[in-house]
């Protein structure tokens, strides 16, 4: 499978969101990334249900929603009623996380796991199964902007090793200071979905930015 494209709005421009998110529709990116963070299960506030919905309205392509929260559970439902094609929840933010992963699939959207930097890939051997994605996170979640942390590498190979014969239509996302200068390289070591934030956004021609994404191989 070609890797995906995931533009991060978390990056984008809220002043202006809805010519980010057309900037999107009529690019190659495959998906929006859309970040909801809580203030309590990271460090930042970033929006909720009333700019997600605004965001479904415009999207021609799929919403891959991240929940950086705690307790997750109690908002699935309202997250696919807001258009989330795609939820992930934090492993470290899920008591029952084999509980969460099924009420995510009854909800009809692909269910995904995010791993944060200092927490073992090896904790999703007894759920691997059971996901449709796992998204990486190659820096602290909570802001955009940060370094890129090279233990990221590693990670992906341990994770597509664990899940060979297992779950071979397992995609494997990889989130935080992911640019054209490391894309390449995580497409390499087995990486199916780039969250792009502040290369796409920051880039002079953002549409070209993410072409060069999507085209390398």
């Amino acid at each position: 499978m070609k890797h995906l494209i995931a533009p991060s709005v978390l990056s984008a421009d809220f002043a202006n969101l809805q010519d980010d998110i057309e900037m999107i529709n009529h690019s190659e990116a495959d998906w929006f990334h859309i970040d909801i963070m809580d203030g309590v299960f990271v460090p930042n506030i970033s929006f909720g249900f009333p700019v997600l919905k605004a965001i479904q309205k415009h999207a021609l392509k799929p919403l891959d929603v991240h929940l950086m929260i705690v307790d997750p559970d109690r908002y699935l439902a309202e997250f696919k009623a807001a258009g989330a094609e795609n939820i992930t929840v934090h492993i470290e933010a899920c008591t029952h996380l084999h509980r969460t992963l099924h009420a995510i699939k009854d909800l009809g959207c692909r269910a995904g796991v995010a791993v944060n930097p200092h927490t073992s890939v090896d904790l999703l051997e007894d759920v691997i199964e059971n996901l449709d994605m796992v998204c990486l996170m190659s820096v602290n979640p909570g802001f955009g902007g940060q370094k890129f942390i090279e233990n990221t590498y590693k990670k992906i190979r341990t994770l597509r090793a664990m899940a060979a014969g297992r779950n071979d239509n397992l995609l494997i996302e990889v989130d935080g200071g992911v640019s054209n200068t490391n894309a390449l390289k995580l497409i390499q070591a087995g990486a199916d979905v780039l969250v792009a934030g502040n290369a796409v956004f920051s880039a002079n021609d953002p549409v070209f930015e993410i072409s060069v994404l999507k085209r390398l191989s």
